[in-house]
């Protein structure tokens, strides 16, 4: 009997996350200067972090040899500040990925479920398999969830349902509706979280908070994070607005310091600095409506998207993002989310947006 034999059982059919390839890991490989390679990968901010909060973190790193706050006192009251929360309303992670083991880690065990669309975040159902849980996955309508299906799933076994709106990795918005009704239905004993990554990015959202501020729904964690629009994804920084009964017990399973100052620091400055957030809205508005047009030109098929990313149908996504590394180009191809046939572009600049369009249709022709 070896060590290996020990190992939790559910690791050996658990897939591995695979993240967009690094700038420097795709230069050494091809031999090209990291200044000849954009990534349009993983949807990160085109303009980089706030200045405010590049200059917050400076002077943050003077004090490194500290131990943060743990318990983040004042970002948390920076942030209940700009949602009208009470700070026993919100919970930090080391991304919003930490959210998602936390949650996972305190309602799943072997035998237990969770609801999730079909072609949902990976995170989802990796942590809940390796949690022993069971992954009810509800066929997807154009590309996005079936949010009356998904409620429809539910059985006595369910713990939490996982919705992210607009949803990665195909940007699909769901009815605001549809959404309503989920929250209301939703059973009182199943978790519900709507995972809004990229609710930044949306001109008409719909509001939960005032859910979460009355305490009405105790079975529903709305996720954000500071990595998109506000351009800290290095950081690793994200949090989770619920009833403080539920953030109570998520917080037993977090681990102390898991949010370093210097991303505190940023994260306070990024907040504030409303110009950098209206500049990056407005280059990724001006982005999506160039990549919706040069698909329509080309005759590429497309999923009309609300994030900073567009799917697009390239055939054989494999060889087309081989193709277009080759080019200094790096994109994310979807095999790994059941969508062979596509690849996902982040929106960028608009000069690297025109590269990635030229890339693109070079690697077509």
């Amino acid at each position: 009997m070896s060590l290996s034999d020990k190992l939790n059982p559910s690791l050996k059919s658990l897939p591995v996350y695979q993240p967009g390839r690094p700038i420097e890991e795709v230069a050494r490989e091809l031999g090209l200067a990291s200044s000849e390679i954009i990534k349009v990968a993983s949807n990160e901010n085109p303009l980089g972090p706030s200045p405010k909060a590049v200059k917050a973190m400076q002077l943050a790193v003077a004090q490194s040899h500290l131990y943060p706050d743990g318990n983040a006192f004042y970002l948390k009251n920076k942030l209940a500040s700009k949602l009208g929360v009470e700070l026993p309303n919100l919970i930090l992670g080391n991304g919003s990925n930490e959210i998602i083991e936390f949650v996972s880690h305190a309602l799943l065990g072997p035998g237990d479920e969770i609801v999730v669309s079909q072609y949902c975040f990976a995170i989802y159902p990796l942590v809940a398999m390796m949690m022993g849980a069971k992954v009810n996955a509800v066929p997807a309508v154009d590309y996005g969830h079936d949010l009356p299906a998904m409620l429809d799933a539910i059985t006595p076994g369910t713990r939490i349902i996982w919705v992210a709106n607009p949803n990665n990795p195909t940007g699909t918005l769901a009815k605001p509706d549809d959404v309503r009704n989920l929250v209301e239905s939703v059973p009182d004993d199943v978790l519900l979280v709507m995972d809004e990554a990229y609710y930044e990015f949306l001109e008409d959202p719909v509001d939960l908070l005032p859910l979460i501020r009355s305490g009405e729904k105790p079975n529903l964690l709305l996720m954000r994070t500071f990595s998109k629009i506000y351009g800290l994804a290095g950081l690793r920084i994200g949090y989770g607005i619920g009833h403080p009964e539920l953030v109570a017990a998520l917080e037993k399973v977090r681990q102390p310091f898991n949010t370093n100052a210097i991303a505190q620091a940023g994260a306070m400055a990024a907040l504030e600095d409303e110009a950098h957030l209206s500049q990056t809205w407005q280059v990724n508005a001006n982005g999506l409506r160039f990549f919706e047009s040069f698909c329509r030109d080309n005759g590429y098929e497309f999923v009309p998207s609300y994030a900073n990313f567009i799917l697009v149908n390239v055939g054989d996504g494999l060889a087309v993002f081989e193709s277009l590394q080759r080019q200094g180009v790096i994109a994310r191809p979807m095999g790994g989310y059941g969508l062979p046939e596509w690849i996902r572009l982040s929106i960028g600049t608009e000069t690297e947006n025109r590269r990635a369009a030229e890339a693109l249709k070079e690697s077509l022709s």
